[in-house]
């Protein structure tokens, strides 16, 4: 249904949007070990809060309708 489907995104909004938060952190935080590149991390981060924030802002506007 159309209420689970926004439930549904509501929740990876969330998800994503804290994962890319911490792997931001993890970024400046952790140091290179040489297994991951911090860049690679911050790049990763950035793009999840991005995406994040667009299903965030998608869910608000379908669900005001």
């Amino acid at each position: 249904t159309s209420k689970h489907k926004l439930t549904l995104q509501l929740i990876c909004a969330v998800a994503m949007v804290v994962i890319g938060s911490s792997l931001l952190i993890a970024g400046f935080v952790v140091p290179p070990l040489g297994v991951i590149d911090s860049s690679v991390l911050i790049a990763f981060g950035e793009i999840l809060t991005f995406v994040g924030a667009l299903f965030g802002i998608d869910y608000h506007y379908k669900s005001k309708s």
